[in-house]
C-alpha cells in the first residue's frame, strides 16, 4: 500500500495539536484543505483515525497504532530526499558582476573555495563600477554600491561601507595637511565619476544630520575605484574611499587620513537579483556565499 506523503503529514501535525486549524497554519494550508487530506487517507486504510468534534480531535484507536508507524515513514521519506537532494550537483553558468575592488581584493582570491565544492558550476564574473542594466545584459545577480535604482528587482542590502578622506604624504608635503573645511580652498581632490562631464568635483562632508557637498578643485577624473586609488597614492589630490580599500596603504604609510570629522555618507552594498521568487538553486547557492563572504567586512 502506498501513501500520500502530504496526507500523512497533515495527520500527524493534527495528531500533534489537537487541531485542524492549527495544522493548517502549520503547513501552510486551509483547514479544509487539512480536511481533505486527512479523509483521503483514512478512506485509503479503510479506518478512522481521529475523532472530531466541535470542540477537540481525538485519536482513536487506529489512529493511535497507525501514528507511531506515520511518524517513521515520514521520516524515513525526509531523509531520503535529504540524501539525494544533497548529491544533486549544481549545474550550469552563474552570470554576475560585481565592483572591480570587491572582486579584486575579497571574491575572487576565494573563488576557488566555491568552485571546488561545486564543480560542475561556471562562474561568468564581469568586474565594471558602471552599472550594469541586470535584465537586458542577463546577469544572475550583481552587487551594488550606492543607492539602488532599479525597479522590479529583488535586493539584499548586505551592509554599509565606511568612508574616510585621505592623501599622500608627497601630497601633504607640497600643499599641506588641511584642518578645517576652510582649508579646502587650497586643495585638490581626485574626481571619480562614472561618466565625464556629468558631474563636478566636489567634497562631501556631514553637516548636522545630513550631509553636503563643497565644490573643489581637480587635476584628474577617473571612472573606477582601481585609478581613483592610484591617483591619490600619486599625489594627484585627496580623496573620500571606503575605508575597506584603503585600510592596507594607512597601515603602511603609503596614504594618511585627513579631516576625520568630515567624512562623508557611509555607501550602502546591496546584492540585487532579477529572479523574484523563483531564484535557480545554482543561483541562490552563490548568493549565500557572496553574502557569506561580504557582510562580515561591512559595517
Amino acid at each position: 500500500m502506498s501513501f500520500d506523503l502530504e496526507a500523512v503529514r497533515a495527520f500527524l501535525n493534527v495528531a500533534e495539536l489537537g487541531s485542524f486549524t492549527q495544522a493548517g497554519l502549520r503547513l501552510g494550508l486551509s483547514k479544509s484543505r487539512i480536511s481533505l487530506l486527512v479523509r483521503a487517507l483514512e478512506r485509503e486504510l479503510g479506518v478512522g483515525l481521529l475523532q472530531r468534534s466541535t470542540r477537540a480531535v481525538h485519536l482513536t484507536a487506529d489512529g493511535e497504532q497507525f501514528r507511531p508507524r506515520a511518524q517513521r515513514l515520514l521520516a524515513e521519506a525526509d531523509e531520503l530526499g535529504a540524501m539525494f537532494q544533497a548529491q544533486r550537483a549544481l549545474r550550469g553558468q552563474v552570470r554576475v558582476d560585481l565592483p572591480v575592488r570587491l572582486a579584486r581584493q575579497f571574491v575572487i582570491p576565494r573563488l576557488p573555495e566555491f568552485l571546488t565544492a561545486h564543480p560542475e558550476l561556471e562562474v561568468l564574473l564581469s568586474t565594471t563600477d558602471r552599472r550594469v542594466d541586470v535584465l537586458r545584459d542577463g546577469f544572475d545577480c550583481v552587487v551594488r554600491i550606492g543607492a539602488l535604482k532599479d525597479s522590479g528587482l529583488a535586493s539584499r542590502r548586505l551592509g554599509l561601507m565606511s568612508m574616510l578622506n585621505c592623501a599622500s604624504p608627497a601630497y601633504l608635503r607640497r600643499y599641506g595637511t588641511p584642518r578645517s573645511l576652510a582649508d579646502l580652498d587650497a586643495h585638490w581632490v581626485v574626481h571619480y565619476s562614472l561618466e565625464f562631464g556629468a558631474d563636478a568635483p566636489s567634497f562631501e562632508y556631514r553637516a548636522g544630520t545630513g550631509y553636503l557637498e563643497r565644490p573643489m578643485r581637480s587635476l584628474l577624473t577617473v571612472n573606477n575605484a582601481d585609478a581613483y586609488t592610484a591617483a591619490c597614492l600619486a599625489g594627484l589630490g585627496i580623496i573620500q574611499a571606503p575605508r575597506l580599500g584603503i585600510t592596507p596603504h594607512l597601515s603602511s604609510g603609503a596614504l594618511v587620513e585627513v579631516l576625520p570629522d568630515f567624512s562623508c555618507a557611509p555607501m550602502p552594498v546591496s546584492l540585487v537579483h532579477a529572479h523574484a521568487r523563483n531564484v535557480p538553486k545554482r543561483v541562490r547557492a552563490f548568493m549565500a556565499w557572496l553574502a557569506e563572504l561580504l557582510v562580515p567586512q561591512l559595517s
